[in-house]
C-alpha cells in the first residue's frame, strides 16, 4: 500500500479547525504551560547535573526517529560478537547490543515540582497543532534528549546475544554517551533497500528479523495496521496514510527485548511494575475465527493467532477488515505493580512474555521508575524509597493519562477529517466496510430500533469513519457523506442504496 496524502488548503476551514482543536484541549483539561516553579526547578536541575563517570562516548551510538524529533529517548549501538565456550575456545557468532535510554531521573527530584507535574501529565501528548510535553523543554528537548554530537547521561543496557539473537546476558547501569547520527526511518529503509547501509543498519535488520521469529515462536502477535497520521506544516493540515516500514518493526524489536529484560529483572528482584494484558478469552477467539471464515480468509486451527495476523495483506479489503476485527483480541492492558510477592499474572499476552515499559522516559511516566528499579537491582542495591513508594500509584496515573491521550488522538482525527470534507456534503465515495452492522429490526410493533452503524475505510481520500446502514465487513460499498461538522468533530456517512441515483453535492 503506497503512502496516500490529503491536505486542507481552505483558509476558512483551517480557522474553524484551529478553533476546534483548541476547544478539544480545553475539554480534556490538558495542561500546556508549565508553572513557574516547575520551570525554575528544571533549569536548576539542568545547570547542576553532572555526567556519569562510566564513559561510553567511544561507542558510535545512533538514533532512529520520525523526522524533526527532538525528544530522543533511545540510541543504539550494534556489533557482531563471538561467544566463548567454557573451555575458552571460540564459539559461534552472535551479537552485542548497547541500548542507551535517556537518564530523565537525573533531572527529576523525587517529590519536587517537576516530579509532581509529570505525574499530573502522565505522558507527552501529540496533537496536530503541537506537542504537549511531560517535562519542560530544557529537559525533554535539550539536556536529557540523546541528540547527536552531545554528551548525555543515560541508562545503558548491554546485551549479549547468540547467533539466533537469543539473549544470553544483560546488564544495565548509568553512563555517559554521545550519539553520532540522528536518522529517520525513511533514511534507514532507503539505505537498506539500496544495499548502501552501513554495518550497524545491516545488523539492525539481522537482529530485528531474528527477534521477530522469536516473537512468532513464543506466540506473540502484532496489529500491523496502516498508520494514519495528521500532518501540519505550520500553514495547512493534512492526513497521511501509509504502511509501517520494515525497519520500524526491527527497531521496535530492540525496544521490546529491553522491556522483556526489564520485566524479568524486576520479577527476579521481587519489585517493580509490569505492563500486563490477559489472554483473549475463548469467546473473542471464537468470534474472530468465525469472522475469518466469513471474510474468506480462514484462520487455520493449528496456527497461533499472532502468526495468522502476519499472513494478512492489508491491501486486500477483506483482510484489512479482518485485521481491524483482531483489535478485539488486544484488550485489558494495564500495569501491575508489586513489592515482595510476585503476582500470578505477569504476562503481556500480545508479546507472549513478561514485559515492562522501559525505553521512553522522556514521553511516558512509568518508564522513569522502571529504569531506576532495574539499575538498582542490577547493581545489587536497594530500590530507592521514593521509587518504591510510587509504584502502587502508577497504574491509576497511567490509565488516566492513556485515556486522555486516546481521546485527544481520536478527537483530533475526527476534527481534521471533518475539515477536509466539509465542502463535500452529499457526495458519494468508494469504501470498504471494516466493522459491520446487522440489519435493523423492530424493538416494538411499529417502532424500528435505533439506526445501527459500523465503520468504513473510505478509499479516496483515505480515512476511517462511522457509517449508517446494513454493513457487512470486507464488502466494497458506495457511501454518501451526511455530515462533516468541524466544531463537533463529527463525520458520518450512510450506505448508498444500490438503486438510488447519486446525490448532488451541496
Amino acid at each position: 500500500m503506497p503512502a496516500q496524502h490529503m491536505d486542507l488548503r481552505d483558509r476558512e476551514s483551517q480557522q474553524r479547525l484551529t478553533a476546534s482543536l483548541r476547544a478539544l484541549r480545553e475539554e480534556l483539561g490538558i495542561r500546556e504551560d508549565f508553572p513557574e516553579d516547575v520551570l525554575r526547578e528544571a533549569e536548576a536541575a539542568v545547570a547542576a547535573h553532572e555526567l556519569h563517570p562510566t564513559d561510553l562516548r567511544a561507542l558510535p551510538f545512533l538514533t532512529i526517529d520520525p523526522p524533526g524529533s527532538t525528544d530522543l529517548d533511545q540510541a543504539v549501538h550494534l556489533t557482531r560478537s563471538r561467544s566463548t565456550g567454557a573451555d575458552g575456545t571460540a564459539g559461534t557468532g552472535g551479537y552485542e547490543v548497547w541500548y542507551a535510554i535517556a537518564d530523565v531521573p537525573l533531572f527529576v527530584a523525587p517529590g519536587g515540582a517537576v516530579d509532581a507535574e509529570a505525574r499530573l501529565r502522565g505522558q507527552t501528548m501529540y496533537a496536530p497543532d503541537g506537542r504537549i510535553s511531560m517535562h519542560p523543554e530544557v529537559i525533554s528537548e535539550n539536556a536529557a534528549s540523546l541528540l547527536p554530537a552531545r554528551d548525555r547521561p543515560a541508562f545503558v543496557w548491554h546485551f549479549l546475544l547468540d547467533a539466533e539473537a537469543v539473549v544470553q546476558s544483560v546488564t544495565v547501569g548509568r553512563a555517559t554517551v554521545r550519539s553520532r547520527r540522528q536518522l529517520t526511518y525513511a533514511q534507514v529503509q532507503a539505505d537498506l533497500d539500496a544495499g548502501t547501509a552501513d554495518e550497524q543498519l545491516v545488523l539492525l535488520q539481522e537482529i530485528g528479523t531474528l527477534r521477530v521469529q522469536q516473537e512468532l515462536d513464543r506466540g506473540g502477535a502484532s496489529l500491523n495496521l496502516p498508520r494514519q497520521e495528521i500532518t501540519h506544516d505550520g500553514e495547512s493540515y493534512g492526513i497521511i496514510t501509509e504502511p509501517a516500514l520494515p525497519c520500524e518493526g526491527w527497531n521496535a524489536q530492540i525496544s521490546l527485548m529491553t522491556g522483556m529484560a526489564a520485566a524479568r529483572m524486576m520479577i527476579d528482584g521481587g519489585i517493580g511494575i509490569l505492563r500486563t494484558m490477559p489472554e483473549p478469552d475463548e469467546g473473542a477467539l471464537g468470534k474472530f475465527r468465525r469472522q475469518s471464515e466469513a471474510l474468506e480468509h480462514p484462520w487455520p486451527a493449528d496456527m497461533p493467532y499472532g502468526a495468522f495476523l502476519r499472513t494478512l495483506d492489508v491491501t486486500d479489503p477483506r483482510q484489512l477488515a479482518l485485521m481491524h476485527a483482531a483489535a478485539a483480541l488486544f484488550r485489558g492492558a494495564g500495569y501491575t505493580a508489586f513489592d515482595g510477592e510476585v503476582p500470578d499474572a505477569v504476562v503481556q499476552s500480545a508479546i507472549a512474555a513478561p514485559y515492562a515499559h522501559t525505553t521512553a522516559p522522556l514521553r511516558r511516566l512509568v518508564d522513569r521508575f522502571v529504569l531506576v528499579t532495574c539499575a538498582a537491582i542490577c547493581a545489587g542495591e536497594e530500590v530507592p524509597e521514593p521509587v518504591r513508594a510510587a509504584l502502587p500509584d502508577l497504574n491509576t496515573l497511567m490509565a488516566s493519562s492513556n485515556q486522555t491521550a486516546s481521546r485527544l488522538d481520536s478527537g483530533a482525527m475526527d476534527a481534521v477529517q471533518a475539515a477536509l470534507l466539509s465542502n463535500r456534503i452529499g457526495e458519494a465515495f468508494s469504501a470498504v466496510v471494516l466493522q459491520g452492522a446487522p440489519p435493523a429490526v423492530e424493538d416494538a410493533p411499529g417502532r424500528q430500533a435505533p439506526r445501527l452503524s459500523g465503520t468504513v475505510q473510505v478509499t479516496e481520500p483515505p480515512l476511517e469513519a462511522k457509517c449508517y446502514g446494513e454493513l457487512v465487513a470486507g464488502e466494497r460499498v458506495t457511501v454518501i457523506l451526511l455530515e462533516a461538522d468541524i466544531a463537533r468533530r463529527r463525520l458520518r456517512f450512510e450506505v448508498k442504496p444500490t438503486d438510488a441515483p447519486p446525490r448532488s453535492p451541496q
